[in-house]
């Protein structure tokens, strides 16, 4: 791992994509009950916000609840849908502080009033900040992406023959936000779980077997340091 941040900042990625997966199994390897574990989760997602926006990070998405997701109990959805307004409220002045702008991904329509009313003031409040994107992928799935972005072309009538992949980027839900170079996988899984389908087509991945709660500065700059000695070819020799 590079030790001296200014030697990190050579060749930072542009954007950093995370999979912010374990906090489940972290809690209940305490026997604690699974909402720990989410609030567990607040101390990394502050800390790889702070060290991506010294870094000179320009995106970071956080997968934070999937379309999968609203297929779990409807006693733990409620409660991650009032986590994540409290979460949302706890948290904004310290990110309007470090000049984040907020943004969102997903078919965000389906959060609740009550958490959409909080993601919106957040959003607004953050608008002018010229810092680091934060998008949070809210009811967000990579294929209901495709599935949207398809819809937006069909009502649009385009041709076929004219459809091109810059073209279809452009029907995406932030088509501004560039793919990821980089994109980190908490708790061991080797799988992408739905999660950027199209825009992950080069992505370099590193997985850690660190569940997320336990993640830290340190397994960010690992992580990026192990990308850094990496060769990007993009298809070609």
């Amino acid at each position: 791992m590079i030790d001296s941040m200014k030697e990190m900042v050579k060749s930072i990625p542009e954007h950093i994509a995370i999979i912010m997966d374990g906090n489940g199994r972290w809690a209940e390897k305490r026997n604690f009950p699974r909402i720990a574990g989410h609030r567990a989760a607040i101390k990394p997602v502050r800390d790889v916000v702070r060290t991506c926006g010294e870094l000179g990070v320009k995106y970071l998405t956080l997968y934070a609840f999937s379309t999968e997701n609203w297929q779990r109990p409807k006693t733990e959805v409620k409660m991650l849908m009032n986590f994540l307004k409290e979460t949302i409220r706890n948290e904004i002045d310290e990110i309007n502080e470090n000049n984040v702008r907020l943004l969102t991904i997903g078919r965000t329509g389906q959060l609740p009033s009550y958490v959409l009313k909080e993601l919106r003031s957040a959003i607004e409040k953050t608008s002018a900040n010229t810092g680091l994107n934060l998008i949070l992928a809210l009811s967000y799935g990579g294929r209901a992406e495709i599935i949207d972005a398809i819809k937006k072309l069909c009502k649009e009538n385009t041709d076929p023959e004219t459809l091109s992949e810059k073209l279809f980027s452009n029907y995406l839900y932030n088509p501004e936000i560039p793919d990821p170079d980089l994109l980190i996988r908490t708790s061991g899984e080797f799988r992408v779980s739905n999660f950027l389908l199209w825009q992950i087509a080069y992505t370099e991945i590193w997985v850690t077997k660190v569940l997320w709660p336990d993640f830290k500065k340190r397994h960010l700059l690992e992580a990026i340091g192990d990308y850094q000695k990496r060769e990007r070819r993009f298809g070609r020799v």
